[in-house]
């Protein structure tokens, strides 16, 4: 037999914007990714390995202008993120 919580969370408002936030960078690192990787399916080249596109949509996105504020948020939701797109 395997047991089963469930639990309800009720973040307070400086919470929802943290939460808000992570989720916002994280749909950025995916849609980017993946993005890569259909353009280079539909070119052609080889597969884009993860190693390679944490490389160069955070690592070094987070050194640019337009992608600077990715550098606020933890290293550890942008990477789940990465792995959760692999999985999908």
């Amino acid at each position: 037999m395997q047991l089963r919580y469930s639990y309800r969370a009720y973040p307070d408002a400086s919470q929802r914007r943290a939460l808000a936030q992570a989720f916002g960078c994280a749909r950025v690192v995916w849609n980017d990714c993946l993005r890569d990787r259909k353009e280079a399916h539909a070119a052609g080249r080889p597969y884009v390995k993860s190693a390679e596109l944490a490389l160069l949509r955070i690592t070094q996105a987070k050194r640019t202008e337009e992608r600077s504020w990715l550098a606020d948020m933890s290293a550890v939701v942008l990477q789940q993120a990465l792995r959760d797109l692999d999985t999908a």
